[in-house]
């Protein structure tokens, strides 16, 4: 028999994949997994027919096609004080997943340290571990909020680099200036480099303003910052994103996204540099996801569940503690097989496998959907 030594566990299942499969066995109504359950929109599928029509089917250039990264610098420039080049800075990827994992085999090598912010989405330690990298996981507070002075006494001269992520998954919180000023003296005088997964920068509430490393063009500097079309269009099955960075970065970026991926599907690339043409097909998808946010919360209120505030993403946390004293994995599979509604549990987004008693909600669903959950959720 063969023996293989693989650098990552071959046996693993994510939380994911085992929820979702609880959820099909239980027939639950399925608020894990962080996908919508409405249409994308009719206009942008038509622009994908209009060019699967079209021959827009053969191989994209391998940074992806020129009017797409053109209308993303135009997006971007027209936005933000960090001026972009279509062609330096812009790399289209086979959605942000892929994209973060290249960022991280272009950069991190044997024996560097990334610091990653628990909880995290669950790709960055993986891809630290396949390029070499040893993974140094720092936890939020306990009121979700970023511990800046841990982050700065955990830096040491093999940290390489620090993964953000804003709005955060799965909390939701968003960060502030302060936030970023911190991030700029922990980083200031060093070779650190910073990966900036903001998948869900259109998905802000209550007023507030997403605040990207782009904000900061001395932070841009080092950075690497990923995007997502799925996010953003509802498409998550497309699996389509990007990487914004400095030219070194990118020419560093690119020497593994070649060779991993070369180029993502070139039809859908024409049709998303169409749509994005008009902003105000992504402009208003605060107000579109605070609506179902706001429904979400008021089905809430009327169960045991306590709310922990969101101010970004599709995810809603609540805090089951007054209701069960199991653990958040088990509670999440209790809560599938006795009332049918899935839900994440938090601690698999830890190293140390923290359990806060919280549970993740996506809101991400029509509100038949959302209300068919919180009638179940009133008779836990």
């Amino acid at each position: 028999m063969i023996k293989i030594k693989s650098k990552l566990p071959t046996d693993d299942i994510s939380i994911f994949a085992k929820i979702s499969k609880l959820s099909r066995e239980h027939e639950a109504t399925n608020l894990g997994q962080g996908f919508p359950d409405f249409e994308v929109s009719v206009a942008l599928k038509d622009r994908v027919s209009f060019y699967l029509s079209n021959h827009k089917d053969q191989y994209a250039p391998m940074p992806g096609v020129p009017e797409l990264r053109k209308a993303l610098s135009k997006k971007y420039n027209n936005n933000y004080p960090t001026p972009l080049d279509a062609d330096e800075h812009i790399s289209i990827t086979a959605g942000a997943t892929q994209g973060i994992f290249c960022c991280i085999q272009a950069t991190v090598h044997q024996g560097d340290e990334v610091i990653i912010i628990d909880p995290s989405y669950d790709s960055y330690g993986p891809s630290i571990k396949a390029a070499g990298g040893t993974v140094v996981p720092l936890k939020l507070k306990q009121d979700f909020s970023i511990d800046w002075d841990l982050i700065g006494s955990k830096v040491t001269d093999n940290t390489k680099m620090i993964v953000v992520n804003n709005p955060h998954n799965p909390t939701g919180q968003i960060w502030n200036e302060e936030d970023f000023l911190a991030l700029s003296q922990i980083v200031k005088n060093t070779d650190i480099l910073i990966l900036s997964d903001e998948v869900y920068e259109h998905l802000v509430y209550d007023g507030a303003t997403h605040l990207s490393i782009l904000n900061y063009p001395e932070l841009f500097k080092r950075s690497f910052c990923t995007f997502s079309f799925g996010k953003t269009f509802h498409a998550t099955g497309w699996k389509m994103g990007y990487v914004i960075a400095p030219t070194a970065l990118t020419k560093a970026f690119r020497s593994i996204h070649q060779w991993n991926v070369f180029s993502v599907n070139s039809f859908l690339q024409y049709a998303i540099a169409d749509h994005l043409s008009d902003s105000e097909n992504y402009t208003y998808l605060n107000g579109f996801y605070q609506k179902k946010r706001d429904f979400f919360i008021n089905e809430m209120g009327k169960t045991r569940f306590k709310k922990i505030d969101s101010s970004g993403t599709y995810f809603q946390l609540y805090d089951y503690s007054e209701i069960s004293d199991l653990e958040d994995v088990k509670f999440a599979e209790w809560l599938i097989k006795e009332h049918g509604v899935a839900s994440i549990p938090i601690s698999p987004f830890c190293a140390a496998k923290t359990d806060w008693k919280v549970v993740r909600f996506c809101f991400a669903k029509k509100e038949s959907t959302l209300l068919e959950a919180g009638k179940k959720l009133e008779q836990v």
